[in-house]
Formats: structure tokens, C-alpha cells, sequence
């Protein structure tokens, strides 16, 4: 019996030891994960509610981690990559959400040695020294159980045109903030309903009231700045306002807000870069959007693009309230090739945003755009605001519906399509051990750049000691900086805020790394 019991000790020992020898650890393979694809939002001051920085938030978080992860709700990203693949994709490969699983469920070990210098976040705003800021007043919420929709007429003093080449908006209050809309104007309309209504601002459904307004900008949860391609801005005309329309839900009666705008701009844009939704529920092809209590419909829409120009578009936002289900948008052109944009299988409606496009797409004159959306009005529908579900149709309210989807688009040059944002597509295994210095092939699947953005430096995670050549490219695939083939603390501060490309050079090929510099 002794023996058979000291037999059986030694084969769990064996077992547990085999098992600590394959469990992840943090200090080798986790915090790499954490540190390209969670800490951007993760941080001390950053828009997630905790932080995942260090070994003690990654293994207090640990439970809750793998839940999300493995279910594929964090990182955050509703379009289906495979319909197209878009740029600055946040997804984590299926060995990447095993190594959480396998680290969670092998008791989130540290390990041995130290992690990878973590990224550093000196600022929640990623628009270092704007051009033009602009700052709503304190505006403190009486909602009466209602949704608000304030519109506030924020002067921006400029003497000559210009284009809008980075902008940001930054919520006062991201607990009282649902969405913010940006709009350009240079009439006195805003500003007579604003004296016309007491307190801060007017109150506005369905725009701004003013017929000239148009749309340069907004923000979402989970939406960073927008920064343009070089030559490419949305214009913003001598004395004109910027009117920002805040909406905010039921929930934040009695908050105070003060949100604000960082923007960069340039009088040298030769690229005028306009924002519209031609895809909407005005033009719907079955009529009117209305979705009885227990039904689910889907609607479609057209919209034909003039035959005098091509059209390059840069992004793609589509917008839908919470029985929103799915939703799609496609191009066909004059012969018939069909050109996909974006797929959102499972709409989330807390996490929307302009999805930019790995490169620019070129939109044939004559070419048609398409969309279809479906929309959930049942108890099968966890959303649905309404319980038992109730009547919804097209408006403003959270509990109302809406099918926009908006455009990011410019007049067609030849080359745009060329031009590179992200070619990053198949993301990389992040595994901190080090490669044999022998394995002299080019490896992307143990390449890790970070923090990205960045403001003044990139560090590197490579599997090999020394490479042939580390450069970097701009948009226009021009070389602009060249470092020592053993570098890893990449010195990039002389660089313009913008997107640029990591190119990294072996015997076995060229690895390429998309990151933006933004201050």
C-alpha cells in the first residue's frame, strides 16, 4: 500500500512539474500581449476603468481576463476581418488567447527575470501642443428622464482657411458623454438658438438647426484621435464656429461636463477630405425605418456615385442604436466587380468608430455603394431597451433607431490607392523568450513594437541579436530614418506626428510594422 501510494505521489509530482514547465508565465509571455494589444487603454488614466501595467494588475484582473479574452470581447473589434481586413485591426491571434488561458488557468505564475520595459502613457490626450483647442462651457445635465442633445458654438478665431489634419475629442465626463458630433459653420443660426436658451448651449435634435452645418468630426467610445493621411484635411474656414453637439443619455441627470477639441491643422492641404453619410435611413429601399415590438427586419439602401469623378475614400462608420444586429456596406462598380468596405456581424453599440482602410479605396465613378442592416426588436435581443419590446422607429433617442453610414472620402488622384496606412495581417505571436541567435531567418511571428502610438521613442522585441537593416519609412514609403542593426530603443522624436512604417530587413525577407507618432 505504501508503495503504491509513494508511486502515485511520484506521478503527480511528475505531472505538476510537466505543467509548471508548460504554464505561461508574465514576466515572459504575458505582459508582451498586455502591452501591444490592452495598456493603450489600460493605464492609469486611460478610458478602461483598471489598470493592467504590471504583474499585480494583470493577475488581480486575471479571472475577469479570461473571460474576455476567450470569448473574443476584448480586445475590442466588432468588424469581421474576415469580410475585410482594416487597418490598426485590435485582435489577438488563437495562441495568443491560449497563452492567457493556459497562464489564468495555470494560477497566473510571474516567472523568472524581468518583463519587457513597460509602454509609458504620459497623456490621455494623444494631441500633444494643438494647433486649436476649443472647450465647451461646464455644462451640468437636466435630463427630465429624457435623452439630451446640446449643442454648444465654440468660436475658433481663425483669420484664414485651414485643414483639419489631426483631431481629438475629449470627453469632460466619459461617464456622462455618449457620443459627440463635430460640425463646421459660419452662420449666425447656432449662436441666435444659444441666446434664444438659458444655461450653456441650446438644445437640438437631429442636428445643429442650422442648414449650413456640416460634419468634420466626432468621437465614439473607444474612438482615438483621427489623424489624416500627408496632404489630406478637412477644411475649416476663416471665422467660421465649430459647433459641437454632445449627446447625453438619461443616466447622466445631474452630471457636469466640460469637453474640449484638440486639433492640428495646415494651410498647405492639397487633398480636401469631406464627411457624409450617403448611406441612410432616409433613402431606405422598403421605406421608413420602423421595427414592431417582437419582429426582426432588415433594410437596405443604395446610393449611386456621380458619374463626373472617381471617389478615394479613407474610412467607414457605420452607426446604429441597440437593436441594431448587424450591418454591412459594399461597392459594386460599372463592371460589376464588387468591392467590400465593412461587416459588422454582432453590433455593439458601445463600441463604434471610423474604421480606416488599409489602404485608400478607389470608388469608380458610376460605382454603387450598398448596405444592409438588421435590427432585433425582440426579447432575444439582451440590448433591446424596451421590456416587453415596444414599437421603435427612426430618431434621435437611444431607444430611437438609426442606419447611418458615414464616408471619410476625396476626390480621386492616381496613386492614392497606393498609399499605405496598415499592412500589418497577420499579427504576431507574442512570446517574450528569445530566439537561438542562430535563427538567422526572418521570424514575424516574434516581433513585438511598442508602445504604438508613441511620441519620441519605439522599443523592440526581436527573436534574433542583430538583422541586416531597422528603418523607417513615411506614408509615401520614403525612408526618413535609419538605425544599427542591433538597435532596440529607436529614437523617433524628430519625426512630424503621422503614420509611418517599421521596416525591418533579413536574409529571409522584410518585416514591416505599422506605427503612428502622435503628441
Amino acid at each position: 500500500m505504501k508503495r503504491f501510494l509513494l508511486s502515485a505521489t511520484l506521478t503527480a509530482l511528475i505531472g505538476l512539474s510537466a505543467i509548471s514547465q508548460t504554464v505561461p508565465t508574465y514576466n515572459q509571455q504575458v505582459s508582451c500581449i498586455l502591452f501591444e494589444h490592452c495598456t493603450t487603454c489600460h493605464h492609469d488614466g486611460g478610458i478602461a476603468p483598471f489598470s493592467l501595467m504590471t504583474y499585480g494588475d494583470a493577475s488581480a484582473a486575471a479571472y475577469g481576463m479570461l473571460g474576455s479574452v476567450t470569448s473574443r470581447i476584448m480586445p475590442p473589434w466588432p468588424p469581421n476581418p474576415d469580410y475585410n481586413s482594416l487597418a490598426h485591426e485590435r485582435l489577438l491571434t488563437q495562441e495568443e488567447i491560449d497563452i492567457v488561458a493556459n497562464w489564468v488557468n495555470g494560477g497566473f505564475p510571474e516567472g523568472t527575470g524581468t518583463p519587457p520595459q513597460a509602454p509609458y502613457y504620459g497623456s490621455s490626450e494623444v494631441i500633444q501642443n494643438p494647433d486649436l483647442v476649443v472647450t465647451m462651457p461646464q455644462y451640468t445635465v437636466s435630463s427630465q428622464n429624457n435623452d439630451v442633445y446640446r449643442c454648444f458654438v465654440l468660436p475658433t478665431g481663425l483669420a484664414q482657411d485651414v485643414f483639419i489634419t489631426e483631431i481629438e475629442v475629449i470627453p469632460g465626463n466619459f461617464e456622462a458623454v455618449h457620443h459627440v458630433l463635430l460640425f463646421r459653420d459660419g452662420t449666425n443660426v447656432p449662436a441666435q438658438l444659444d441666446a434664444q436658451d438659458p444655461g450653456p448651449g441650446y438644445t437640438s435634435f437631429g442636428g445643429t438647426g442650422s442648414n449650413d452645418s456640416e460634419l468634420i468630426g466626432g468621437w465614439v467610445p473607444g474612438q482615438s484621435a483621427k489623424i489624416y493621411p500627408a496632404n489630406f484635411g478637412v477644411r475649416l474656414p476663416a471665422g467660421s464656429n465649430i459647433i459641437m453637439q454632445v449627446h447625453y443619455p438619461t443616466t447622466a441627470n445631474g452630471q457636469s461636463d466640460q469637453t474640449k477639441v484638440n486639433i492640428r491643422y495646415s494651410s498647405n492641404v492639397t487633398r480636401e477630405v469631406y464627411i457624409n453619410p450617403p448611406l441612410n435611413h432616409a433613402t431606405l429601399n422598403e421605406g421608413a425605418l420602423i421595427v414592431p415590438a417582437n419582429q426582426t427586419r432588415t433594410f437596405t439602401c443604395d446610393y449611386q456615385v456621380p458619374n463626373q469623378f472617381d471617389v478615394t475614400i479613407l474610412d467607414v462608420a457605420p452607426h446604429m442604436h441597440l437593436i441594431g444586429k448587424s450591418i454591412s456596406a459594399w461597392a459594386t462598380t460599372p463592371t460589376n466587380q464588387t468591392i467590400p468596405l465593412i461587416e459588422i456581424e454582432n453590433w455593439d453599440f458601445h463600441w463604434q468608430g471610423f474604421y480606416e482602410f488599409r489602404q485608400p479605396i478607389k470608388i469608380p465613378a458610376g460605382s454603387v455603394l450598398h448596405s444592409s442592416a438588421t435590427y432585433d426588436n425582440t426579447t432575444n435581443n439582451l440590448n433591446n431597451p424596451n421590456n416587453p419590446p415596444q414599437l421603435v422607429t427612426a430618431g434621435e433617442a437611444t431607444t430611437d433607431e438609426m442606419m447611418l453610414i458615414y464616408f471619410s472620402y476625396a476626390l480621386y488622384f492616381p496613386g492614392d490607392e497606393n498609399m499605405v496606412v496598415d499592412t500589418v495581417t497577420v499579427h504576431p505571436s507574442h512570446v517574450c523568450e528569445p530566439l537561438s541567435v542562430g535563427q538567422q531567418e526572418l521570424d514575424m511571428e516574434h516581433l513585438t513594437v511598442y508602445p504604438n502610438p508613441t511620441t519620441d521613442r519605439l522599443y523592440l522585441q526581436l527573436p534574433v541579436q542583430e538583422y541586416e537593416q531597422i528603418s523607417v519609412t513615411d506614408i509615401q514609403g520614403k525612408t526618413v530614418l535609419n538605425f544599427s542593426s542591433t538597435d532596440r530603443n529607436l529614437d523617433v522624436s524628430s519625426l512630424s506626428d503621422g503614420i509611418y512604417m517599421l521596416q525591418i530587413a533579413s536574409s529571409g525577407g522584410i518585416a514591416t510594422r505599422k506605427f503612428v507618432i502622435r503628441r
